[in-house]
């Protein structure tokens, strides 16, 4: 009697071939698609003026209209022991220098002895009435913690310094990096240099591209 023969193994060899061409065909195409989103979709990287934030009535504004500007940006405080000092020399310095090139930006915060208790209008209100400010005070933010706005919480991941109480100061480029910080205790004479000299790269700039 001749030995009973079976297509068994031979079939479930070709379906197992299968199954890894299939499988071999996903792994190639997925490693294909990744290369490409690494190619042409790139994450856009992120600089100061590619976030929005509010102002003090609580409207989306776009930082993207203070590209190609010099600016300061600044935590404030209505009742510290730093307040009228830097009002003052904020405003000082916004109205030497602003508005064309240069430009100070407040984020009223209340996080540091919680001497910024008020809302945000009634905070632009103040600093309006008592030291004459012009340039904008935006909507009361977080910048420390998990609910940081992200705005400030870029200022401070990309200067490597978090600010310690109100008024700590971050120049911004024209492209929206940090130039420089400084701490709320110095006079602005060690801030006016740097807005200079950076007010002046931006006019040649300018000049060169006529």
């Amino acid at each position: 009697m001749e030995p009973l023969t079976t297509s068994y193994p031979l079939k479930y060899s070709v379906h197992k071939a299968r199954i890894f061409v299939v499988f071999l065909s996903m792994v190639l195409c997925t490693t294909i698609l990744c290369l490409l989103q690494l190619r042409f979709f790139k994450p856009k990287i992120k600089d100061f003026y590619s976030f929005e934030v509010k102002d003090s009535r609580g409207r989306i504004v776009s930082l993207e209209k203070y590209r190609g500007k010099a600016t300061l940006v600044v935590n404030v405080a209505s009742y510290c022991q730093y307040t009228d000092k830097n009002y003052i020399a904020l405003q000082e310095l916004h109205r030497e220098f602003g508005p064309s090139h240069f430009t100070v930006l407040a984020f009223p915060c209340n996080q540091f002895g919680e001497s910024e208790p008020s809302s945000s209008q009634e905070i632009e209100s103040f600093a309006k009435g008592n030291y004459g400010v012009t340039f904008p005070v935006f909507h009361k933010i977080k910048i420390l913690g998990s609910e940081a706005d992200p705005a400030f919480k870029f200022l401070i991941d990309s200067s490597k310094k978090e600010p310690r109480w109100n008024f700590w100061k971050y120049l911004v480029s024209p492209e929206g990096k940090i130039v420089k910080f400084w701490r709320p205790e110095e006079p602005i004479e060690n801030i006016r240099p740097e807005v200079t000299s950076l007010i002046r790269q931006i006019i040649m700039k300018k000049r060169e591209d006529l």
